[in-house]
């Protein structure tokens, strides 16, 4: 075998191992081993974005690699958050509400599907990435562990839980524009929005803690607006 295509499997490997790290999450989901479970969505957060650098930087890339990166994402950032919002409504509202939770799982499916046939899409994105979704719902039981009395009463409503699940499955299939993170260069006129986001999100980090993330995320989604109907 070549050297070339020995190096062609390096970035389909890094995206099996995202893949078998989504597959332990939904395992440790159901032995109620929450924090492993988060894990394995920062880890394999990690891995999607390394296989992509690495097919760059090999500069191999192949249909195969695509899909396998598809169907990792689905289980990574599909299955394994929606579990998790499982998981955790069911210690507030009892059953059939709980199994709404995989109704992300259908969305993050409809979000992939359409990303590998949006060509548009190669450096900015249409609808909220499945792996930034993820990382939303990666911090629920982080949060929760630490104010195990935060908005108690509210989580015991069934209807907060729809609504939450409801609002992200929405912005997964949306038509809402949203920034990518792949730099042509680093220019500040070409990438002042980007730059933007990378920096209140290091402050909201330093400030926050795990809290950020929900206001990282809401600062993504506005500057990815604003930049869409002002700076594109």
């Amino acid at each position: 075998m070549s050297r070339s295509k020995i190096l062609g499997f390096v970035p389909s490997m890094i995206t099996l191992a995202n893949l078998f790290c989504g597959c332990l999450g939904v395992v440790w989901v159901f032995e109620q081993q929450l924090h492993w479970a988060v894990y394995m969505i920062w880890t394999s957060a990690f891995l999607d974005t390394l296989d992509g650098l690495a097919a760059r930087a090999l500069r191999v890339s192949s249909e195969l690699g695509k899909q396998l990166d598809s169907l990792a994402d689905l289980v990574s950032f599909g299955l394994l958050p929606a579990a998790i919002i499982y998981m955790i409504s069911s210690n507030y509202i009892s059953a059939p509400w709980p199994y709404a939770a995989f109704i992300i799982t259908v969305s993050s499916a409809v979000r992939l599907a359409k990303f590998n046939l949006d060509p548009n899409q190669s450096i900015n994105f249409t609808g909220l990435p499945t792996p930034a979704n993820a990382i939303l719902i990666s911090s629920l039981p982080l949060i929760l562990h630490q104010n195990p009395d935060f908005l108690r009463p509210e989580l015991e409503n069934p209807i907060i839980w729809l609504l939450i699940v409801g609002i992200l499955s929405y912005l997964l299939i949306s038509k809402l524009p949203l920034l990518g993170f792949k730099f042509k260069n680093y220019r500040w006129s070409d990438n002042k929005y980007r730059f933007v986001v990378i920096g209140l999100g290091l402050i909201l980090a330093l400030s926050l803690g795990i809290l950020a993330i929900p206001w990282i995320l809401l600062t993504y989604i506005a500057t990815s607006i604003i930049w869409h109907y002002t700076g594109r």
